[in-house]
């Protein structure tokens, strides 16, 4: 019995030494593993191989089909020696991250990570008789972008403000913390923050509440920020407001009651100034014709020659004679009229 029992521990020692030699995978606690969109990972799959172990290497990498009706996909493989990617989604963007995966190394990296890559990842490793697998999730996230930050409600003393921020891009679950970063730095007494919806709302608001406020948004791969000034003031005084518009109207009709008056004066007075122009015109005698002027003052010297002496005759035809107008002393005969000077003392007045 007793040879029998030493035999039987020999062949399980074998067996377990055989175990422990045989291909393993290291130990890792990467199980899940969440990035943003744009970034980088690496998935590890490290492994060590047994003496027993001497079948040709192969390591694949798969995505796990999310239905189980469904064939796994292809990423990255190494047989023969060689690495080749499968997947053409991926091939401009992962590969393994040790030159020679056959030294025991075989995880994979993958860059400019889109939200598609999101899926379970599955790493084989067989060396024939050995042969290990691990799966690894991968989430990648959208970070919080485009945030904005506004006021919503009237910025008066005593009114309910709500003060509201949202982001564009991001991926669910999002949620925004709102801070005062101006004054106090302590948020409105009462406010109710949402950090779901991202609204802040400010009951009976005063001046003091006024200042910068910034709110903070993110998710599980990042963040994303804004800022908004909140300006509290005094109600507007609409009565004045109106009283004002009243008072400003009239005084423009007033000012422009003015202007036609002095518009319609002013007409008036010219049209007064032309009426009295044409009157005195037309009251005006016209004037004498040159030749009745001329016979009356020939006429009125004729009389007059009568008491003229032969003495002065001399004199007066050089003085009073010549004040005839010339261009009645220049009509032709027909013209002139016809007189006869008188005689004094047997002599005639040439």
């Amino acid at each position: 019995m007793a040879p029998r029992s030493l035999d039987v521990l020999l062949l399980l020692c074998t067996v377990c030494c055989g175990c422990v030699m045989s291909l393993e995978l290291v130990p890792s606690d990467q199980k899940k593993v969440e990035k943003p969109e744009g970034d980088r990972v690496t998935l590890e799959c490290k492994y060590t191989v047994g003496p027993q172990d001497t079948g040709a290497l192969d390591i694949d990498w798969t995505l796990v089909a999310a239905d189980t009706q469904l064939e796994d996909q292809q990423i990255i493989m190494f047989s023969g020696g060689m690495p080749y990617i499968v997947n053409d989604g991926l091939r401009d963007r992962v590969h393994f991250t040790s030159s020679d995966p056959s030294d025991g190394d075989a995880s994979i990296e993958i860059i400019n990570l889109k939200s598609a890559d999101t899926a379970t990842y599955q790493c084989k490793v067989k060396k024939p008789p050995g042969t290990q697998n691990r799966k690894i999730s991968l989430a990648v996230y959208i970070k919080p972008a485009k945030t904005r930050c506004f006021v919503e409600g009237a910025q008066k003393i005593g009114m309910d403000i709500n003060l509201k921020c949202a982001s564009s891009d991001g991926t669910a679950p999002l949620t925004y913390l709102w801070e005062k970063v101006s004054g106090q730095k302590l948020l409105p007494k009462g406010s109710v923050a949402d950090e779901a919806t991202g609204v802040l709302m400010v009951k009976n608001a005063s001046q003091e509440y006024s200042g910068t406020y910034k709110c903070l948004a993110r998710n599980r791969v990042g963040t994303d920020e804004c800022m908004v000034v909140l300006n509290v003031s005094p109600p507007t005084n609409v009565g004045g407001i109106v009283a004002g518009a009243i008072i400003g109207t009239l005084l423009s009709l007033g000012l422009v009651g003015l202007l036609v008056y002095f518009c319609c004066k002013k007409q008036k007075e010219k049209k007064y100034e032309k009426e009295v122009q044409h009157e005195i015109r037309e009251d005006v005698a016209p004037p004498k014709s040159r030749t009745s002027t001329a016979r009356s003052y020939i006429g009125s010297n004729h009389s007059s020659l009568g008491s003229l002496s032969p003495s002065n005759i001399d004199g007066y035809s050089k003085s009073q004679y010549n004040k005839v107008p010339n261009d009645d002393l220049e009509r032709p005969p027909s013209q002139v009229p016809n007189f006869v000077l008188p005689k004094y003392h047997g002599l005639t007045v040439v």
